[in-house]
């Protein structure tokens, strides 16, 4: 296929991902997880046909949405390596709990688009595990073991990247506390202006 042929791939990606980043107020050092089946994206059973072509586009958009936000990538492997991801070097000085793994991915071994992320990352590692803020699912690779507690669902604009059917997440805080308890800055404000000098605690 050309490159023009994965140009709606691209494109498809480009507009979930800003979708992401504005639904779940992704900010600067945020961790986003990309997992892919490039076999799904062509229409066929996940492992079993995937293409380096189908992950270039896919790396090159996630690279520069996430330049452009001041995210890191970690990609997901497939589960022939226990769905461990590849990260950029530098993040293991910003999440010092990242432990390095050795293993280098291969089409057969990883996944098509691990593979490309590990030659193409300036300084790739490979992680077994991590806490992402949030991800993007292509192909049903099951990224929910590496994000954060709780994922809250986004509707993603494009359904479909190619024929592989896509979900996304964002994690938030848990909401900890009874009946009392209260999430919202002003509602606290409020509250705190209103405290009887025989307030619990």
């Amino acid at each position: 296929m050309t490159d023009s042929m994965y140009e709606p791939i691209a494109e498809a990606l480009e507009a979930n991902l800003r979708e992401l980043v504005t639904v779940g107020s992704l900010r600067p050092g945020h961790i986003l997880v990309i997992g892919t089946s490039t076999s799904e994206i062509l229409g066929h059973r996940i492992g079993t046909s995937g293409t380096l072509d189908a992950a270039k586009p896919i790396f090159e958009t996630v690279a520069r949405i996430c330049g452009e936000f001041g995210l890191h990538a970690a990609f997901q492997c497939c589960e022939h390596l226990n769905r461990a991801l590849i990260v950029e070097e530098e993040l293991l000085a910003l999440v010092p709990q990242l432990e390095p793994v050795s293993v280098i991915p291969v089409p057969k071994a990883g996944g098509s688009m691990a593979s490309y992320a590990y030659r193409h990352f300036a300084k790739p590692v490979v992680v077994e595990t991590i806490q992402a803020h949030a991800g993007i699912d292509i192909g049903s690779t099951l990224i929910g073991m590496h994000l954060r507690r709780v994922a809250v669902p986004v509707r993603p604009p494009v359904r479909h990247i190619g024929q592989a059917y896509v979900t996304m997440a964002f994690a938030r805080p848990k909401l900890i506390g009874g009946t009392r308890a209260v999430y919202s800055a002003d509602q606290a404000d409020q509250l705190y202006q209103q405290a009887a000098p025989d307030a619990d605690c």
